[in-house]
């Protein structure tokens, strides 16, 4: 049913372009309702991607290793304003497994499953050979010239705790009231209330509660493992995003309110120096701040998110050179001991400038990290990055700031980029290989090891976009 209800949604707007073209061509009278629609289709805005995804890991030794490629493609149209401040939009999107390990499958050693490939299809079904669709985007959006804009529906998000997170098949959305407004060229603000959530590497639509936990879930600060599945109490997700620029700064303020569970405050201040000899210098510093509100989702320990009175602290910073030719930024992160960052990884990466693909800090207090960035533009059409960090964490053992059972570790990234032009403009192609290498006690238990350091990771990706 999901699948027709997509194809006709989308069939809606796009069969009559060519049906009215050809009436055109034969100087048909067309009715009043066909001029509308043709002219509604003619001055939108029609798009489309397609994605092509590989992606394998190999485990250390025995553990079992694992492969998937998935391909899919989407198309959208956007209208054109009516009524002289009105439009809508409407996105679609459909996947397919072409070939893969068996999702499902525990490893014999640690009994669990795979991590990464698996986020390539739908986590509740990872294995079906069935196309895997879903509704996308469809919202109405109201602009009073360029300075408000209102947008209600489903959307893509674009705040630091919520946000696409494109590093699978399918982005994370939103459904949500969503309003920017900017009333001076130095003031940008941004107001939004969240309802629904669908997480990337899903087909479904959850209420803000129940998309907490789609993904796994970790461990209380008692070391039992969380059950916060489908127990969490929430009315949805308030965020407020103040952005102030002016001359080489720019000041972001944005506080994230989940109801009854969570709030988390987030300032950013960056710097740019006047570009000089093709190049400016940057620096930037990061807080965060956290605190449970209320029971933090549910008045019973085991099936809570947050334990009511904790919260967290993290800072971070970054300075370095952005040049055309070659970039490089050195990054620092301190999440205190005061207790765990919390962000459920079903909404989007964390802002931090340590950030590296294919891995996450939340869940974790105490950590220290250092990483260092490069970008080598090798070609206009060809860019080389190289990355490296090393991540101190709790031991494993200390589930109070270890909610993952995550070792110290460092990780090198090599991403390569190509984009093509001329006929080709539009398609990408990336290489993305990730070594993640344990330096904290594991206690030889390989649950600490499988899908999480001592392993490669290899993701090669084409895009299409028009």
């Amino acid at each position: 049913m999901r699948q027709i209800s997509v194809v006709y949604l989308l069939c809606l707007f796009f069969i009559p372009v060519q049906l009215l073209k050809g009436q055109e061509q034969k100087d048909v009278v067309k009715t009043d309702t066909s001029i509308i629609a043709y002219k509604l289709i003619k001055n939108g805005r029609i798009f489309g991607r397609a994605r092509n995804y590989f992606s394998a890991t190999v485990n250390q030794g025995a553990l079992t290793d694992y492969f998937a490629w998935a391909a899919g493609a989407g198309i959208g149209y956007e209208s054109p304003v009516f009524f002289k401040h009105f439009s809508m939009g409407i996105s679609g999107f459909t996947q397919f497994n072409l070939w893969a390990s068996d999702m499902l499958k525990p490893d014999p050693t640690t009994r669990q499953v795979n991590r990464y490939e698996v986020g390539l299809f739908n986590l509740e079904d990872p294995n079906s050979g069935k196309d895997q669709t879903r509704l996308e985007e469809l919202y109405f959006r109201f602009r009073a010239g360029r300075e408000l804009s209102i947008t209600a529906g489903r959307q893509y998000p674009s705040s630091p705790f919520l946000n696409v997170q494109d590093g699978r098949m399918q982005p994370t959305l939103i459904e949500a009231v969503v309003t920017d407004w900017k009333p001076n060229q130095n003031l940008a603000i941004h107001a939004e209330y969240i309802g629904k959530i669908s997480p990337r590497s899903t087909i479904k639509w959850f209420s803000v509660g129940n998309s907490m936990g789609v993904y796994p879930m970790g461990v209380n600060p008692n070391g039992s493992v969380s059950a916060y599945k489908n127990n969490i109490t929430t009315y949805g997700i308030g965020v407020l995003g103040l952005t102030f620029t002016r001359n080489n700064w720019q000041i972001q303020l944005w506080d994230t309110y989940l109801d009854q569970v969570l709030n988390t405050s987030f300032a950013q201040v960056e710097w740019r120096s006047v570009p000089q000899a093709g190049f400016n210098w940057f620096a930037g510093a990061q807080a965060v701040f956290q605190h449970t509100l209320a029971n933090g989702g549910n008045p019973d320990p085991a099936k809570t998110y947050a334990l009511p009175g904790a919260g967290a602290q993290v800072y971070s910073g970054r300075f370095g050179r952005q040049a055309k030719s070659f970039s490089w930024f050195v990054n620092l992160t301190r999440i205190t001991d005061r207790g765990r960052y919390l962000m459920p990884r079903e909404w989007g990466k964390e802002p931090f400038y340590t950030f590296m693909p294919r891995e996450r800090n939340d869940g974790f207090g105490d950590l220290s990290a250092i990483s260092i960035n490069t970008a080598l533009q090798l070609r206009p059409d060809l860019n080389l990055e190289i990355s490296g960090g090393y991540y101190q964490l709790p031991d494993v053992k200390n589930y109070n700031l270890n909610k993952y059972g995550m070792p110290s570790y460092t990780q090198l990234n090599l991403s390569v980029t190509h984009k093509f032009g001329q006929y080709l403009r539009g398609l990408s192609t990336r290489l993305l290989l990730v070594r993640k290498d344990a330096t904290g006690e594991t206690y030889q238990n390989m649950k600490f090891i499988f899908n999480k350091v001592n392993m490669a990771h290899l993701n090669l990706i084409t895009n299409y976009q028009f």
